[in-house]
This record gives structure tokens, C-alpha cells and sequence, in this order.
């Protein structure tokens, strides 16, 4: 096929010249490998399964939608500070140390920007 781009003649190739199995609407590229699947819990709010969630479930949505939660992605460093700005600033009971570290741990391992 020939086609006049700008008055000069350029040539196209027709679908069937591309080769058998040509799909000029497939992705130009491989497919992103797809993360593994997350298993989550309905009954702590669809957060992921694991070490915590209960705790992190129940202090967290005492005060708030757990979708608060599960929107964030942020440092650890960052969700320290926000444990402490909860209580400081916005009322929320002090955690016992261990259910703290249960608490940062479970929110650094599901919730963090990685950085």
C-alpha cells in the first residue's frame, strides 16, 4: 500500500505482510508480572491476613474507617510519627510498648512506602 504523507510517497505495510499471528491491538510489550495475591481478612475490614491485624483492626478503627488505613503508603519512620501524633493531637490512647511495636510492625510490613 502506498500512501502520500505531505506529498511524498511513503509505504505502509499491510497487516498480512507483519506475519502470521499479527494482532495490531495486542500490547507492544510483555505484561507487568502480576504481584502474588495478598490474603486479606473480612472479618478485620479486608486487611491482609497476619501478625497483628487484630490489634492494628480494633485500634485503628476505633477512631477511624480502616480505609484510612489501607490507603496509605508511608515510612516507617513516618507511621511512628503518626502513632504518636494520634495520641498527642487527636486523643488516641497510649499503646502498651509491646502492642505498639505489634501495631508498627504490622503497618510498616502492609502499609509502607518501602523507603
Amino acid at each position: 500500500m502506498l500512501l502520500l504523507a505531505g506529498g511524498a510517497a511513503t509505504a505502509q505495510q499491510s497487516p498480512g505482510s507483519l506475519g502470521p499471528g499479527y494482532d495490531p491491538l495486542a500490547p507492544s510489550h510483555a505484561p507487568a508480572p502480576s504481584a502474588p495475591a495478598i490474603e486479606t481478612s473480612d472479618e478485620y475490614g479486608g486487611l491482609p491476613v497476619g501478625e497483628g491485624v487484630d490489634l492494628t483492626y480494633y485500634m485503628c478503627g476505633a477512631c477511624h474507617s480502616i480505609r484510612l488505613v489501607t490507603q496509605q503508603r508511608v515510612t516507617r519512620a513516618r507511621w511512628d510519627y503518626l502513632l504518636d501524633w494520634m495520641v498527642e493531637k487527636q486523643g488516641m490512647a497510649p499503646l502498651p510498648p509491646e502492642d505498639r511495636a505489634v501495631v508498627l510492625d504490622y503497618l510498616s510490613r502492609h502499609f509502607s512506602s518501602g523507603s
